[in-house]
């Protein structure tokens, strides 16, 4: 029989992160995702699998903390929301920089600055442009459902492992707080200490793994060696979903929760004998910008719906190269868009609400 269990997304990432056999969790509350770390001190995996689970002084040390278990090969993450991985970023770039796997989770809040505590998407840029100094990127993973919640823990750890890269699951206060049924069927054994072997970009003398390195020729050929293996994760791992494109005239992009709004909005419009579809991107970096171009030869229009004021609708314009418009429906600081709002912007082709 399959184990269903009724959780919040928030509760789905901790009990996904003991059975995906992640070996630590470094984290510090704050809302909306603070049950990540409340579920796995209530849990108390160290007492069957060993997992430590420790609430740090603050994000940074949290991060860094992270860095230091990264290097040693074991697997390992975080988890806050927006303000506290801004104060984590410096720790980000130094782990991309000495090229350890991690996993990131960011539960999503309204800002600029402490903002409010109500869901946002405003994060966006900070995610999949890196999000701190230097020239590096994270896999960033955008889930629509505490389903994927759970799931994107087990993906993201292999994608860390797979492209020795931080791997960010980029959630929001709506999905990390809402409650649905969860298949628990995923398990994976433990990884071992040696894992790690000897590929790390930033393994110096007497192996240090750092991301130092003052001889510029040797700092750029690190740099290249990175940016190869961006190359690799652009050209193997885009994931998105579609619906109704194929004889879609009008498509709306969105992702995470705005995508589950979305789906809506196409029922909406498609009970009124409009064609419209929907593409999620579920991998926000890579960003699934071949499809959208495909997509742009066919239909008349996209629309970019996103809880910000318009960040991944760039990405969208880059895609597009002009071939089509592309319209913008955003809502800010904690505010949150019906269907029929995109909707009716959709057939209005209308400024954003």
């Amino acid at each position: 029989m399959e184990d269903l269990k009724l959780i919040k997304g928030n509760e789905a990432v901790a009990l996904a992160a003991i059975r995906s056999g992640c070996d630590g969790y470094f984290g510090y509350p704050i809302t909306p995702q603070s049950e990540i770390l409340e579920t796995l001190m209530e849990l108390r995996p160290w007492e069957t699998t060993g997992m430590v689970v420790l609430q740090a002084e603050s994000e940074v040390a949290s991060i860094n903390m992270v860095y230091g278990g990264a290097s040693t090969g074991k697997r390992v993450m975080t988890s806050s929301s927006s303000p506290g991985i801004s104060l984590m970023a410096e720790g980000i770039s130094y782990i991309a920089g000495a090229g350890l796997p991690c996993l990131i989770v960011n539960v999503q809040r309204g800002g600029p600055g402490l903002g409010t505590i109500q869901p946002s998407q405003a994060d966006y840029w900070q995610a999949v442009k890196g999000g701190a100094h230097g020239d590096f990127r994270m896999i960033v993973l955008a889930p629509a459902s505490v389903q994927e919640m759970y799931d994107f823990v087990f993906d993201g750890f292999d994608l860390a492992f797979k492209y020795r890269v931080p791997v960010m699951m980029l959630s929001d206060g709506i999905i990390g707080q809402m409650m649905e049924k969860v298949a628990m069927g995923r398990e994976r054994p433990r990884w071992s200490a040696d894992e790690l072997g000897d590929w790390c970009v930033g393994v110096g003398k007497n192996n240090i793994i750092t991301s130092l390195e003052l001889d510029p020729q040797v700092m750029e050929g690190r740099n290249l060696a990175l940016q190869r293996t961006y190359n690799e994760i652009e050209d193997n791992e885009v994931r998105y979903e579609e619906v109704n494109t194929d004889d879609a005239e009008y498509v709306i992009v969105a992702f995470g929760s705005s995508a589950r709004i979305a789906s809506e909005a196409v029922e909406l419009a498609r009970r009124d004998g409009m064609k419209v579809g929907l593409l999620r991107p579920i991998t926000l970096w890579p960003f699934p910008y071949k499809r959208l171009r495909q997509l742009a030869g066919s239909v008349k229009r996209f629309l970019v719906a996103e809880l910000n004021a318009g960040q991944m609708v760039e990405d969208v314009r880059l895609a597009v190269d002009g071939c089509v418009p592309v319209d913008h429906c955003g809502r800010m600081g904690g505010m949150i868009f019906s269907p029929e709002d995109i909707y009716e912007q959709l057939k209005g082709h209308g400024k954003g609400i």
